[in-house]
């Protein structure tokens, strides 16, 4: 009989063995993210699925890697990027919106869940960063699409740019802190329109400014 080959490992079995190689982890960053241009009327849903793929179950996988260790130890530190676009939603970007909104509802969750063992969580929300990730980002508009006004506007709606020195740094502070707060603002721009959207009344949508299309 040939030989069976050994089964890969599968996609939410590698951060374990990768985080258990590591040896002790104070604290995790999860940082990994991507974004697309288009409006949910004809955004692929592959595309939306892949978003979450990598920007919110990505984060779950590498969490449950390094969450075990972290409690039996009684200590340890889970930092998420996020965006202040976990907090209000912008048009044209609306699946990356969904991620962050989703990998929110997962920290706050394992912040109540945690807390009890000593380990600390944290979702630090910067604006537009200029990674280039935004330029980079796949776009998904038809020739002659009715939304084309609108993705002209996008660049008016994400607001001041921010260096990924400021947030690493915004990330490194918090690490530090003996008490960390749960969601901190990135940058000045971040906490304007965060502060305006706690600010806003919850029966008409938000925008971060007025639309001209």
């Amino acid at each position: 009989m040939r030989p069976r080959a050994s089964a890969a490992p599968s996609r939410s079995s590698w951060p374990v063995a990768a985080i258990r190689d590591a040896g002790e982890i104070d604290a995790v960053v999860s940082n990994a993210g991507e974004t697309v241009r288009a409006p949910l009327e004809s955004v692929p849903l592959d595309e939306v699925a892949r978003l979450f793929e990598i920007n919110t179950f990505g984060a779950l996988r590498v969490v449950q890697g390094a969450l075990p260790a972290m409690r039996e130890r009684g200590s340890g530190r889970l930092v998420f990027v996020s965006s202040i676009q976990g907090r209000l939603v912008l048009p044209m970007i609306g699946p990356y919106s969904a991620t962050k909104w989703a990998l929110e509802a997962l920290a706050e969750t394992l912040a109540i869940e945690t807390g009890h063992f000593g380990v600390k969580v944290s979702l630090v929300q910067p604006g537009a960063v200029s990674s280039g990730g935004g330029e980079r980002a796949k776009v998904h508009l038809k020739e002659d699409d009715p939304y084309s006004g609108l993705y002209r506007q996008v660049g008016v709606l994400r607001g001041e740019v921010v260096t990924p020195e400021l947030v690493a740094a915004k990330v490194a502070d918090t690490i530090e802190l003996a008490e960390p707060p749960l969601r901190v603002p990135a940058g000045a721009p971040a906490e304007q329109v965060l502060a305006a959207r706690k600010a806003a009344p919850a029966d008409k949508p938000f925008l971060a400014a007025p639309l001209n299309w």
